[in-house]
């Protein structure tokens, strides 16, 4: 039986510095040179001229601490002896161990904390993707005149999209690349974000967003896969961890952006009335800074290494490799240490193991469904396990995510309604209204040879009143009604009340002249400052839940952090009276809930081979988007109605799944496959 694998030897020689490609009988797995490196001997560089290597003495040779690299050398016998006691170890399982060696080998320095930068704004721009409409809704609400049913319409495209997106650009990563496939996905986010900001209907504005949704959603698959792959095992879950930060930092980027350019009306410009751009559409574009500064990182990040090796790119990935070692050695001030790596054991071109339906055959639609199912046969009971906690995690956090506003939001209502003043039979006759009204009743009230010029109307209810002889113009009103009324003889002159503001009324000899065009913006509605306060407070509470799980992730395990706390905290919600109660329980959850994050992603890098780390990502990140959709829709139904149902489902979701995530292998001393 033909070996399915080739050594791919790198000799070094005195005319290429590189050495060249080939394939050798050499030693299994890849070599390191010996103690003398071959150079020509005016090869030596000048940072290692006038060095001995029996000058260096090991500072802590006469204290009896084994030097780092015996320590490297001690770890990797341990590895290989457990490997060759391992009866169905495969030679797949050796490239792993052999990659792990390079990496521990290149060290942890300059270039993976340049990675991480670059990796971390493409994260930011996810997170600041799932804010962006939620801030900018009441203000496109009047802009574009928007129903409920088209909000609500507007707040789940973004989730959609996202959706499409990390099933899309996973499946793709493993194929084309994660660099080459989060280039595209972040340009197709820049472009259609642009976009939307200056989209002035509403199909149009929808439909850029669900398309800048898709490019987004390829961020956190790609993100996670890529930068793993640059991490030695006993820094990848801390790095992983701390990786997850841009996250909120992305939230609160959005929280303050939004508090200070969306109130500012000023800062937009209209060309007739036909174009309006607002505020709001100018923090839309703001919004947009981090995915393009993170696509501007990547032009000078390279592709995955190990991504490379999967297909056979072996001279590239050999490359990569010590352009990584040697970068972080000369940051740390040991230029002259070589980069000792001469051939790498690699599999050839072969036929995926996965069943596929081929390019010639099947519709893309068919192909990815394929892909997907064999990929669950994989690991059945481990896939199945990182689906039920991948659902039941986000719908909670995205379910209450909006509970949490939607709910101080009534409660400011309900507190704003407690206040409102009732007149009851008042009879007004000659008067020139010229203050605002706001938050009353007037029932059966009479109002003859009445003016109402240049006011504000907010929350203002007529019932069963006469108006007779009167006269309203440049009238801009909120949530105001005439239910039952009768009008007589009067004139509306550039205002806002529409007929359909007229409910049971009956008009008699009533004009209506130079109507207001379009939905105009009310500043004290709906910029609340508190509810980008409740959003900033939620993301910065974040920080605390993510720097323990980076310091814990490696002493304390994936699985232990996930399962003891994702289900630890809701119960406390029901002793949420007050808006500064949910406020503060809504941090305490935000700031648990990210450990447990940070736990389920790194396990899912860990669980899966190079060859489908990305798809299966994708597909459970997909998985979250829809468990968001149905999270936001069904909790936000019971605003208003009850409390408890909610933070039963909410609890019951994070019970379960803790209880499923103790299940789960423990991947903290597993060689990445």
């Amino acid at each position: 039986m033909a070996d399915p694998y080739q050594n791919n030897v790198y000799h070094q020689g005195g005319g290429d510095p590189y050495g060249t490609y080939g394939e050798g009988g050499g030693q299994e797995g890849y070599g390191y040179q010996g103690e003398s490196y071959p150079q020509e001997e005016d090869a030596a560089s000048d940072a290692t001229e006038g060095h001995d290597d029996e000058d260096q003495m090991y500072e802590g040779e006469y204290q009896g601490i084994p030097h780092p690299d015996e320590v490297k050398a001690a770890q990797r016998a341990a590895r290989a002896k457990a490997r060759q006691a391992q009866a169905g170890a495969t030679e797949l399982d050796e490239l792993a161990e052999q990659y792990e060696d390079i990496m521990e080998d290149c060290g942890h320095g300059r270039f993976q904390w340049t990675l991480f930068i670059v990796l971390g704004l493409a994260l930011m721009a996810d997170g600041v993707e799932c804010f962006v409409v939620g801030f900018v809704l009441p203000s496109a609400e009047k802009d574009m005149c928007l129903s409920n049913g088209e909000k609500g319409m507007l707040g789940l495209i973004v989730f959609l999209g996202m959706m499409v997106g990390a099933f899309i650009w996973g499946g793709m990563a493993d194929k084309l690349g994660r660099r080459k496939c989060l280039i595209w996905a972040l340009t197709i986010n820049c472009v259609f974000a642009f976009l939307s900001s200056f989209a002035q209907g509403y199909g149009f504005f929808l439909f850029f967003r669900l398309i800048s949704g898709i490019g987004i959603g390829g961020s956190v698959p790609i993100v996670y896969s890529y930068f793993s792959e640059f991490l030695q095992m006993d820094k990848r879950g801390e790095h992983l961890s701390w990786l997850c930060m841009f996250w909120m930092v992305g939230g609160i980027y959005a929280s303050f952006t939004a508090w200070g350019i969306i109130p500012h009306y000023g800062w937009g410009f209209s060309m007739g009335t036909e174009f309006q751009f607002h505020s709001w559409r100018v923090f839309v574009l703001v919004c947009a800074l981090p995915a393009i500064t993170s696509l501007v990182g990547l032009m000078f990040m390279p592709e995955s290494p190990r991504f490379l090796l999967e297909n056979a790119k072996h001279d590239e990935a050999w490359m990569i490799l010590k352009n990584v070692h040697d970068t972080n050695w000369r940051a740390k001030g040991q230029p002259e240490k070589v980069f000792q790596v001469t051939h790498i054991k690699a599999p050839k071109t072969q036929e995926d193991e996965f069943i596929e339906i081929q390019s010639a055959t099947g519709t893309a639609i068919q192909r990815w469904a394929v892909r997907t199912l064999t990929l669950c046969k994989l690991l059945r009971l481990s896939t199945l396990f990182m689906a039920i906690i991948w659902f039941t995690m986000a719908f909670s956090y995205y379910g209450l995510g909006v509970w949490f506003p939607d709910m101080i939001k009534y409660l400011q209502q309900e507190e704003y309604q407690s206040k409102v003043k009732v007149f009851h039979r008042e009879r007004v006759e000659r008067f020139h209204f010229n203050f605002s009204l706001e938050n009353q009743i007037h029932r059966e009230g009479e109002y003859i040879n009445d003016k109402f010029i240049n006011i504000q109307m907010k929350s203002v209810k007529f019932e069963d009143s006469l108006f007779e002889d009167c006269y309203f113009e440049d009238i801009e009103s909120t949530d105001t009604m005439f239910e039952n009324c009768t009008i007589r003889s009067t004139v509306f002159y550039n205002t806002d009340l529409y007929e359909e503001r007229f409910i049971d009324c009956r008009l008699e000899n009533t004009t209506f002249l130079h109507n207001k065009k379009g939905c105009h913006l009310d500043i004290d509605e709906e910029n609340d400052v508190l509810i980008y306060l409740v959003s900033f407070l939620g993301s910065l509470a974040v920080l605390p839940g993510n720097i323990i799980s980076a310091l814990f992730m490696e002493k304390i395990g994936r699985v232990k952090i996930i399962g003891e706390l994702v289900s630890g905290c809701t119960f406390f919600l029901f002793l949420s009276f007050s808006q500064a109660a949910i406020i503060a329980w809504q941090c305490l959850f935000c700031g648990v809930s990210v450990a447990a994050w940070n736990g389920i992603e790194v396990i899912t890098v860990e669980l899966y081979p190079a060859s489908k780390r990305a798809t299966a990502f994708g597909v459970l990140n997909a998985l979250c988007k829809l468990a968001a959709i149905l999270g936001t829709s069904i909790f936000a139904s019971f605003v208003g109605v009850t409390k408890v149902i909610p933070i039963l489902l909410s609890c019951t979701a994070l019970v379960c799944g803790g209880l499923v995530a103790l299940k789960l292998p423990e991947t903290r001393e597993k060689i990445l496959q």
